[in-house]
């Protein structure tokens, strides 16, 4: 696919119309698919859709059902097949004088589409208000109780069963940044949430747009490539997860060290960090690649910032991430690849030693990583394949995981990147829609 160099792309041939039909059609089946969902999703009483404040009832237009698995399924399927069809014809798209509005456009009304929607798939965004509410209207800290404190609030019946008894795992910044949703009520705190997610979506796409121009690749095809992308739209933005704001930093720091701006991009890459732990893993292959201290005086700068704000309020257990990272660690989901493979070699499951032996192997990749950023590697290259080790390492894997390396892919030197990122949300969907290929579904 991926991004396709603006040189190259000035010299090819106009698509011809055959190329523009098929390329309309699959725009077509995105579209298609996101409107089935998020109209089903809006009918309510879904096992797809957690419950929640109700929010979409102006969406309930008599013309979606009930979402069920199934339609789900074959809508994913349908959407990933397109995307990666519109992704194949990129190359011959490109030199068309409004192939950039286009994907604008497209990717603008799939983001639009999915925030106007229901929560989809997880209960994440009820946490993120209950510990906002713990804090702000309860006097809580949420970094030393978890949401079964306010059982009495009315967020308490829609958070996951999960972490009723568990402290945020978030960091410091994204805490601050979600304590005003606790004065705009249910809905309004879901509604907060969605733009939220919305405006970070959006500042993560323009500055993807941004660095993939300043490396001469195609922006154009690298915004369809993360915007259009069925994990980023269905997942990350159905479910207004705060993995995209984490993204919004990080590309922050990428942009900001293509622009020479080392300081400030070491204190946005300590924003990802304090937003989600593992947006922090980009500056040592920052320092490495750039050989000079600029950017780790920005990260202690932009450290001692938010920890000057977050200390009032939190104390020093809004900087222990690493105690969140630990208990997290620990967990064991369906999806993630260590289960599957135990199931595969026959095990019932993720023993302690496993989790043990996928520590040492995720600590010798990113060593190998920074030893060969050392060398002259690419340091963007380096960070997305550390991104994607621990989404792979990891025990606890959920589809939005698969997101944190796809907007640095898409602007890597190293293409091996982008198809790795690709083969295992590729796997990660072929997981998903296996139900559609059991006996019992015919």
């Amino acid at each position: 696919m991926a991004a396709t160099d603006n040189h190259a792309g000035a010299g090819r041939a106009t698509p011809g119309r055959a190329t523009l039909a098929l390329a309309g059609l699959c725009v077509l089946v995105l579209l298609a698919a996101t409107l089935e969902v998020v109209l089903d999703a809006a009918v309510g009483h879904s096992p797809l859709t957690p419950g929640a404040p109700g929010i979409t009832g102006w969406l309930q237009w008599g013309i979606g059902e009930r979402l069920g698995f199934r339609v789900f399924l074959i809508a994913l399927l349908c959407f990933t097949g397109a995307y990666a069809a519109l992704l194949v014809l990129a190359r011959r798209i490109s030199p068309h004088p409004r192939a950039a509005r286009w994907s604008i456009v497209l990717v603008g009304t799939l983001t639009v589409i999915m925030c106007a929607g229901p929560v989809l798939f997880s209960t994440d965004v009820f946490s993120y208000i209950a510990y906002a509410r713990m804090g702000v209207l309860h006097g809580l800290d949420p970094y030393l109780h978890g949401p079964i404190r306010i059982e009495h609030d009315p967020i308490f019946k829609y958070v996951g069963e999960d972490w009723l008894k568990v402290a945020t795992a978030y960091g410091p910044l994204y805490t601050l940044l979600s304590y005003p949703l606790a004065v705009l009520g249910l809905k309004g705190a879901v509604w907060g949430a969605k733009v939220e997610a919305l405006a970070a979506c959006a500042g993560t796409l323009a500055l993807t747009w941004r660095c993939a121009r300043a490396r001469g690749y195609d922006p154009a095809v690298v915004l369809v490539a993360v915007g259009a992308n069925p994990l980023w739209v269905l997942y990350g933005l159905g479910g207004a997860h705060n993995d995209v704001i984490m993204t919004f930093f990080m590309m922050a720091a990428v942009a900001l060290v293509f622009s020479e701006r080392e300081a400030p991009a070491g204190a946005s890459v300590v924003a990802a960090g304090l937003v989600k732990a593992t947006g922090a893993v980009l500056l040592p292959f920052i320092l490495l690649s750039r050989r000079r201290l600029s950017a780790l005086w920005g990260a202690v700068a932009g450290l001692v910032a938010i920890a000057v704000i977050s200390y009032p309020v939190f104390g020093l257990h809004g900087l222990n991430v690493i105690s969140a990272l630990n208990r997290d660690a620990a967990l064991v989901s369906t999806d993630s690849f260590p289960n599957e493979l135990a199931h595969l070699l026959g095990k019932p499951g993720v023993f302690p030693a496993d989790h043990t032996l996928l520590k040492v192997a995720l600590v010798a990749i990113v060593v190998h990583l920074l030893w060969r950023t050392w060398r002259g590697y690419d340091w963007v290259s380096a960070s997305g394949w550390t991104l994607l080790a621990i989404a792979v390492t990891s025990t606890w894997l959920l589809a939005w995981y698969t997101l944190w390396a796809l907007p640095l892919a898409v602007v890597a030197r190293d293409r091996r990147l982008l198809i790795a990122v690709f083969a295992v949300q590729g796997l990660f969907i072929v997981h998903q829609i296996a139900p559609l290929l059991s006996p019992a579904s015919q």
